[in-house]
């Protein structure tokens, strides 16, 4: 293939990736870039307008949650040192689940900063026997690849970093090793209890999707409901999103802003149990619909 195919042909990727749904995404990641800000106390947001990371100063190092899309590694260094922060404090990162677009800074960070990777036990496993579940191959570049974890979570681990205790609760649904994860922030003497869990996405319980991956009885989606009970009653005031538009990153940060002086908006008891029951609703409704089953 002559230099000028080649290159014709990479035209021709581009157009292809920009017409596919996540296009934007893949073609124009800058777009999505937020100036990190400080969410409450040790708790900083350094993600984009999509994937949510959380940063936790703990008084001995940085802990990340998740470490962004496949091949927004750039913006989160960005966000981080923006913060006032150096990402090589970067000490550990808890990864929810083993999706690609939450997962795409973990080798970078392993091999520039010495960082350790977590990841729940199923999902590393998944990474093992079955990569294809991760949906790597999504990112359109053969230059991302999984991670191999220093540590695989189980249910109930209690797992303390600094200052931070974190309990970990398994929440399989949208992938097997998802995971819940509460702790507490503080702010100077003041302590407000974190909820974070680890994926909300219909996506991966789609017929098609589920028969393919050889659950044949579609169990998965009465598993992922069993987890939004077995964690609904949690106390949460602080409620993290995996996505923004799970608790309204955004929007509740423009409150911030309007208002600085004013009450936190990410303080709020109510809507990590009012947000468990929408997607216990919706996910009811879901498997309810004949063009579902």
């Amino acid at each position: 293939m002559s230099i000028r195919e080649q290159y014709e042909a990479y035209l021709g990727r581009r157009e292809e990736i920009a017409k596919s749904y996540f296009g934007k995404i893949w073609l124009d990641q800058t777009s999505r870039y937020v100036h990190p800000f400080r969410l409450y106390g040790n708790v900083w947001y350094v993600g984009d307008s999509w994937v949510c990371v959380h940063l936790i100063d703990t008084g001995d190092g940085l802990l990340l949650i998740d470490s962004g899309n496949c091949g927004a590694t750039a913006m989160l260094v960005q966000a981080i040192w923006e913060a006032g922060f150096n990402p090589a404090d970067v000490k550990w990162i808890i990864h929810s689940h083993g999706h690609l677009d939450h997962i795409g800074g973990a080798n970078f960070f392993k091999e520039m900063y010495g960082t350790k990777l977590y990841l729940a036990e199923p999902d590393a496993r998944m990474f093992r026997e079955r990569p294809e579940i991760s949906a790597i191959y999504d990112s359109h570049s053969d230059l991302d690849t999984l991670f191999v974890p220093d540590y695989e979570i189980k249910e109930g681990d209690v797992l303390t970093f600094g200052n931070t205790t974190i309990r970990c609760m398994m929440v399989p649904g949208h992938t097997d090793g998802c995971v819940a994860l509460f702790f507490d922030a503080y702010n100077g003497d003041e302590v407000k209890r974190c909820g974070y869990y680890g994926g909300f996405g219909f996506n991966t319980l789609q017929k098609d999707y589920l028969l393919e991956i050889g659950d044949t009885g579609l169990k998965t989606r009465q598993v992922y409901l069993d987890s939004l009970a077995k964690v609904r009653n949690e106390k949460v005031e602080v409620f993290l999103g995996n996505h923004c538009i799970n608790n309204d990153t955004l929007g509740r940060r423009q409150k911030q802003l309007d208002n600085p002086d004013g009450p936190n908006p990410f303080v709020d008891e109510t809507v990590w149990g009012a947000y468990l029951d929408e997607k216990r609703d919706a996910l009811l409704a879901f498997m309810a619909d004949p063009n579902n089953n």
